[in-house]
């Protein structure tokens, strides 16, 4: 039996549920021999996404700051093909909030198509933790405010 959550994961999500966008462009590269985006691809354009807000809102350092955060999850739900030439609209919000722990969502949409659904989904788990220990540290009070802002 599968809950309403789990099934509801599995549908596409729209423009409307995220409230931050970052443009990317494709690669010739990114294709594989079948003709569309690789899988692999989107995982590295969800850590860009989440990266690049955190850097262009001053929440994480990534060279002098005290913690950093680690990759411990991630998923993909993959609905209509994205291929080269396209462009991408990639949506970010925020799902959860822990004390050392933040789960993104993330939503790809083809720039160039109006249509209000996701060609895919996906979620990225960070704890963040101390850069010399490791050890998983409460979220600085820049980074949760700025957190907060997606939710």
């Amino acid at each position: 039996m599968t809950s309403p959550e789990a099934a509801l994961a599995r549908l596409p999500s729209r423009r409307a549920d995220y409230p931050y966008f970052c443009p990317i462009q494709t690669r010739w590269a990114d294709n594989d021999v079948y003709g569309h985006i690789n899988n692999v691809v989107y995982y590295a354009w969800f850590d860009t996404v989440v990266n690049s807000f955190l850097i262009e809102r001053s929440a994480l350092d990534i060279h002098q700051g005290p913690c950093i955060g680690l990759v411990v999850e991630t998923h993909c739900n993959y609905f209509s093909p994205l291929a080269f030439p396209q462009k991408i609209d990639a949506g970010l919000r925020v799902a959860h909030i822990g004390s050392s722990s933040v789960r993104y969502e993330l939503g790809l949409f083809a720039a160039d198509n109006a249509q209000s659904l996701c060609a895919a989904k996906g979620h990225f788990v960070h704890v963040y933790v101390d850069k010399i220990s490791r050890r998983p540290v409460p979220l600085p009070e820049r980074l949760q405010h700025v957190l907060e802002s997606l939710l």
